[in-house]
């Protein structure tokens, strides 16, 4: 019996994505493709995730390839330009969950806490989660076993009635590894459907 939906937040409810802003900074295609590939990288970024201030990464990275100080600086300073729209049909289906009442809603995250303010002002829909568990306030991050295992202590959920949603498939084989059913976040017309299917919506 779910009694429980665990949602992941980036590219399931909310667009985010570095093209946005590094696109208005190069004027190569590729060029931009290899410095997100190989300077301010998704591991770099997890690491702002886990708890590393955005000065600590920052400098990190700008020591190691000051040619590319500008650019690195720009992540952080203007990462509200890397914010999109809510992907709203994965909103309404979360709208439809919590309206049932069936269900308490919560949201893991990887998220850096020196950013997660900006999200919380622009997307009203994160105020209707009963509770969110975001990795760079605990300085821990998926896919680790303790960060999921926190959200179900800090909420008395068991994993067996717990549903987890994630884009991630990384974190979604860590989540079933515990025990907790999840579904891999391909499109929201794909999660209504095995939504429906597991008699959750």
């Amino acid at each position: 019996m779910i009694n429980t939906i665990i949602f992941d937040l980036g590219a399931v409810l909310i667009d985010w994505n570095p093209h946005y802003l590094y696109h208005t900074l190069f004027t190569d295609e590729q060029e931009m493709k290899d410095f997100l590939a190989n300077i301010c990288t998704s591991d770099w970024n997890e690491e702002q995730d886990a708890g590393r201030s955005l000065q600590e990464g920052t400098d990190l990275l700008v020591a190691q390839y000051p040619e590319h100080e500008a650019n690195i600086r720009a992540f952080y300073s203007r990462w509200v330009e890397m914010l999109g729209e809510p992907l709203h049909g994965t909103v309404e289906i979360f709208r439809q969950l919590k309206a049932s009442g069936r269900y308490k809603v919560y949201a893991l995250t990887n998220w850096s806490a020196e950013t997660f303010p900006f999200a919380l002002e622009r997307y009203d829909f994160l105020n209707w989660f009963d509770g969110i568990v975001m990795s760079g306030a605990e300085k821990m991050r998926k896919p680790s076993p303790a960060f999921y295992q926190l959200l179900l202590d800090r909420y008395d959920v068991k994993a067996n009635e717990a549903l987890f949603i994630d884009d991630n498939y990384r974190n979604i084989l860590a989540a079933e590894k515990m025990g907790i059913k999840s579904i891999h976040f391909t499109s929201a017309e794909a999660l209504e459907t095995a939504l429906k299917g597991l008699e959750v919506l």
